[in-house]
């Protein structure tokens, strides 16, 4: 019986190409999508689960949120004084470790090279976090300051061919040099973690902060990440239960102003499990981009989508060729087939079918995911057998898409009744309800395809937003320096500006710690007379030159001014006692931007100039709040994503406290970077050169954003192929089953154009009704998403009615030139057929 069934199967497939060519690319097409993203999905749920122990291994994590604002900061960072609170209050913690994120310069053989993704840890980091190792003993790897242990691609990069083990590299961090012996080599780590490492050394963290003590004791320094391994039957549940109260124990008053007030009050603490890290509600300060699960659900929907277009396309094409089948069921059932025999032969031509599809879907997954893994920079691979195969879920999806597709055309046909059948050569094929059926289904399809038309318009439009948005300083025309802090250029820095200032295309040169994508966040409280609490600003050092060099424009009042010794906040480094108490005494000038003026109170900008208020500027013992007068004000700038909210801003002059170098250029920008980078190598060859155009740094920012469309347009243009393979089958079939009508109508004077009108306009109007579905969807999930964003395009009417005008071309297209063809077929062939 299965062979004979397979037998009419096959025969039913070649005797109708056009049929099986169309239902067997739709469902490979749709396969081989929903093949593809359920790899990216279980890529981006499985981060992180390679890792040996990964049950027992946490991030401790801050989320801030700001009282005045309700904005939050989550961060995956971790105070490094935290630590030892943790295992001193929580027996449950079997080890910890704090991992600090550097950019050392490294020396070896006295050339200078950086290196990326470098973190220095304060303890034996194999006990909490069990990487693999190629070389070496993990126990001793890092077992004192100076072991230092490199990933197996690091230590070709610096060692060739030759045996790292036993090597000595020499790093300088903070103006300080120190050798380190590599003791191990790491296996390179999947892309699948949100670890990100090159090189790790341990160090000794007092004297490396000996020069600025108060990163050991503070809990407002958020720089590194803690880990913490639990002992096993642990219940981080009830850790985390007591971290509140934990806070309060640990976390000291501190008072300003006069005022009592707890680090502690706008943050909060948690332990996420390593494996919940990438799709975490922490996105901030990560080592590595993470994503969000309502990310990864829209893109499981979207291709449970166009798996299910393809299904429906089945449908269609199944249930508007049934008066080529009737017959066959008819007679079937003369011979003495029941019903159940025909809805397990049709059922099984489907999963036939859907078996063939997956054939070329896997093809074509093979093919495609090579392409995909480099767009999405990660390591998506196909297997079949062993752990983590595919061969069951194929299997599955291959009977789930047969039965899907094949269940409802099975019934459908294996209803018909021979004697209405056979009788009077009349057809069942136009039984009560198929045609509305296959109308809505059409319908459904064409609302899938014009929402992800829609999406990605509006995704496209917002990244071009985003690009191009003014950012409230000149884009154009702009390099930044990076690592300008380091303790080795102190000597030369001044000097260095001096004469990239004299290179040819170079207008401006410009200092500061806060850039262009800059990951730094520096904050303090600023109180202002009259109120009792103290108002979060960020507080940034600039030089004087730095406002020209970006092209922002001074609303209100002056800017700094090198020859008014009040504006210049410069003190030594290390701290002087004297010079800070000094410091306080006086006061300090400062330049602000709107966003300030508004977060402060005052009515405009010229209202905010002159106003006196205070800040942390200086540590408690000596003197705490600074008065700090406003003599400008600056209109807001942008300097990071489009999707982090503004902030209001406090600008104070100094003279040395900087990390990046602004450039000012015009010509061409090769060249005058090249004669920047002789420059810096002339008098700093024993720093490495980090140059970047602004439009590069900008264009990086929104790549996540970029592939995002590519992603809705990649998805949308399936969409739109499946429908319309659907749609040319359906019209294909209709033009078939009404050649007598075509030919009457020609008979009878009715020309080519009406006859396409009329043919064209069966399955338009299906297409104008998606529009109805679709829109209001596509807006509410569109408006959510743009919700995200800190400044965003208007949701106007224009991607709606260009996504419902592209589909509904694409449909008469698609139909008209086989209308065409149809309508100008010659009367007399057509009434022969009948």
């Amino acid at each position: 019986m299965w062979r004979n069934y397979l037998t009419v199967g096959l025969r039913s497939l070649l005797k109708s190409r056009t049929y099986a060519a169309i239902n067997i690319l739709g469902l490979a097409t749709g396969m081989a999508a929903c093949l593809i993203i359920l790899l990216f999905v279980r890529n981006e749920l499985t981060f992180d689960a390679w890792m040996p122990q990964a049950d027992r291994t946490f991030q401790f994590q801050t989320y801030y949120t700001d009282p005045h604002g309700g904005r939050e900061n989550n961060l995956q960072m971790a105070p490094y004084v935290a630590q030892a609170a943790l295992r001193k209050d929580f027996p449950q913690i079997a080890a910890a470790v704090h991992l600090l994120s550097a950019g050392p310069v490294v020396l070896r053989n006295g050339v200078a090279t950086e290196v990326d993704d470098m973190k220095f840890v304060d303890g034996p980091v194999f006990d909490v976090l069990d990487l693999p190792l190629v070389k070496g003993d993990p126990r001793t790897a890092l077992a004192k300051p100076g072991d230092m242990v490199l990933t197996d691609s690091e230590a070709k990069r610096r060692f060739g061919s030759e045996d790292p083990m036993g090597q000595t590299l020499t790093l300088i961090s903070r103006g300080i040099s120190t050798d380190y012996r590599v003791n191990g080599v790491l296996k390179d780590l999947p892309k699948a973690s949100h670890l990100k490492l090159t090189m790790l050394a341990r160090y000794d963290p007092p004297s490396y902060w000996a020069q600025t003590p108060d990163f050991l004791s503070q809990y407002g320094w958020q720089s590194g990440w803690i880990y913490a391994r639990l002992k096993p039957g642990a219940d981080v549940k009830s850790i985390n239960a007591q971290l509140p109260q934990w806070e309060k124990r640990n976390i000291p008053d501190q008072f300003f102003g006069g005022r009592r007030f707890n680090q502690g009050d706008d943050m909060n603490f948690a332990l996420v499990n390593v494996r919940d890290v990438h799709l975490g509600r922490a996105q901030n300060g990560s080592m590595t981009p993470g994503n969000d699960r309502g990310s990864i659900i829209t893109f499981a929907i979207v291709a449970l989508l166009i798996l299910g277009m393809a299904c429906v396309n089945f449908v269609n094409l199944a249930t508007a060729r049934a008066s080529q089948r009737a017959r066959e069921v008819a007679l079937r059932k003369v011979l003495g087939a029941n019903r159940r025999q025909l809805v397990l032969q049709f059922i099984g031509e489907s999963i036939l079918v859907s078996a063939v599809a997956m054939l070329v879907a896997l093809a074509l997954t093979e093919l495609l995911l090579p392409l995909v893994s480099r767009f999405l920079d990660a390591d998506l691979s196909l297997h079949y057998f062993g752990s983590g195969g595919l061969i069951l879920p194929i299997i599955g999806l291959v009977l789930l898409v047969g039965v899907a597709g094949g269940a409802y055309p099975a019934f459908y046909l294996s209803r018909f009744q021979p004697a209405r059948v056979l009788k009077a050569n009349k057809s069942a094929a136009d039984a009560e309800g198929s045609g509305r059926l296959r109308s809505a289904l059409v319908v459904a399809q064409f609302a899938v395809s014009i929402g992800l038309i829609i999406c990605t318009a509006v995704v496209y439009a917002q990244t071009l937003y985003a690009r191009n948005s003014d950012p409230g300083y000149k884009r154009e025309g702009l390099i930044q320096i990076s690592g300008i802090s380091r303790r080795q250029l102190d000597p030369v820095l001044d000097t260095m500006v001096r004469e990239i200032e004299k290179v040819d295309g170079v207008t401006s040169v410009g200092r500061t710690n806060i850039g262009i994508s800059t990951t730094n966040n520096t904050n303090s409280g600023i109180l202002v007379p009259g109120r009792e609490e103290p108002i979060s600003m960020g507080i940034y050092q600039v030089d004087t030159k730095f406002f020209d060099t970006m092209g922002i424009k001074l609303l209100a009042g002056r800017s700094f001014d090198i020859n008014r010794p009040i504006d210049d906040i410069t003190r030594p480094f290390p701290e002087v006692p004297e010079a800070e108490r000094a410091f306080a005494a006086r006061g300090a000038n400062t330049v602000v931007n709107e966003l300030a003026v508004k977060r402060l109170g005052f009515a405009s900008p010229q209202d905010a100039i002159g106003k006196q208020v205070r800040g942390g500027l200086v540590r408690d013992e000596f003197g705490g709040s600074v008065p700090i007068t406003i003599i400008g004000v600056v209109q807001d700038s942008r300097f990071r994503s489009i999707r982090d909210p503004m902030d209001p801003i406090f600008f104070l002059f100094d003279r040395d406290n900087h990390n990046e170098m602004l450039i000012r250029y015009h010509g061409n920008p090769a060249t005058v970077l090249a004669r920047i980078e002789s420059v810096w190598k002339r008098l700093a060859p024993e720093v490495p050169f980090s140059a970047r155009f602004s439009d590069d740094i900008v264009r990086e920012v929104y790549h996540a954003e970029e592939a995002r469309a590519q992603a809705f347009a990649a998805f949308a243009l399936l969409a739109v192929i499946v429908g319309c393979l659907g749609l040319f089958g359906l019209s294909a079939f209709t033009a078939q089953r009404r050649t007598k009508e075509i030919g009457i109508r020609k008979v009878l004077g009715a020309s080519t154009g009406k006859i396409v009108q009329l043919l064209v306009w069966q399955f338009t109007r299906p297409v104008l009704i998606a529009n109805l579905i679709a829109w209001p969807v596509a807006w509410w999930v569109m408006r959510d998403w743009l919700n995200g964003f800190d400044s965003r395009i208007a949701l106007t009417p224009l991607p709606f009615l260009l996504a419902g005008g592209l589909a509904l071309l694409i449909a008469i297209l698609t139909i008209g030139a086989h209308s065409f063809r149809v309508a100008r077929t010659n009367p007399i062939h057509a009434l022969r057929y009948e």
